[in-house]
């Protein structure tokens, strides 16, 4: 009985087949079309669009960004985007539109800045079916689309991965070499020939 149990572990953790694999992301996007709206992301930022009636103006509409929690609606009707985000996002620079379509019909569009720019988020609100986010392939950028923080991080990251690479210290690593060397240079007098830098 212990060996049937272990082979049903096994088999459980096993990397799945092309078949699985297949209906995984069929069911996903099942899942995704049932929403009442569709949505994209950046890895910096998010957006949803919902088609809503032709007839109804900004007033008619019910639409409530906070830092953790989204609602998106129209007045008197099943809000559309109801629920708790997975991730915190910068209200400020969040933002919702009512436009109209060609046909005449129209659209609530919102955008959502996202305070951790270096995540993919799985679902919009926690109550929605989640997106295998390991399947997304970003679109190539290059250093100069990001803003300024993050492109020092990124520069920063790149630089001690090559680092490391040949086998060199880390702009950190190198940082602490640095005043360790001017320390020493400034105390002359003391022996540091035991010295241990960790």
């Amino acid at each position: 009985m212990a060996e049937a149990g272990k082979e049903i572990a096994a088999s459980t953790n096993a990397d799945p087949t092309p078949e699985e694999e297949a209906a995984a992301r069929t069911k996903e996007a099942a899942e995704q079309a049932a929403l009442p709206y569709k949505w994209t992301q950046t890895i910096g930022d998010l957006d949803i669009t919902a088609d809503v009636a032709g007839n109804l103006k900004g007033r008619d509409l019910n639409v409530d960004i906070k830092k953790k929690k989204l609602l998106v609606g129209v007045k008197g009707q099943q809000p559309i985007v109801d629920g708790d985000l997975p991730y915190e996002i910068r209200v400020d620079e969040s933002t919702w539109t009512l436009i109209t379509s060609p046909s005449g019909s129209k659209v609530i569009e919102v955008h959502l800045d996202k305070v951790n720019k270096m995540e993919w988020w799985a679902h919009v609100v926690t109550s929605a079916p989640k997106i295998d986010v390991t399947k997304i392939q970003p679109e190539n950028s290059t250093l100069s689309d990001l803003d300024g923080e993050t492109r020092g991080m990124v520069e920063k990251m790149m630089y001690d991965q090559r680092q490391k690479e040949m086998g060199k210290p880390t702009s950190d690593e190198q940082k602490k070499q640095d005043m360790l060397k001017k320390f020493m240079d400034q105390h002359p007098e003391m022996d540091f020939s035991k010295a241990q830098m960790n």
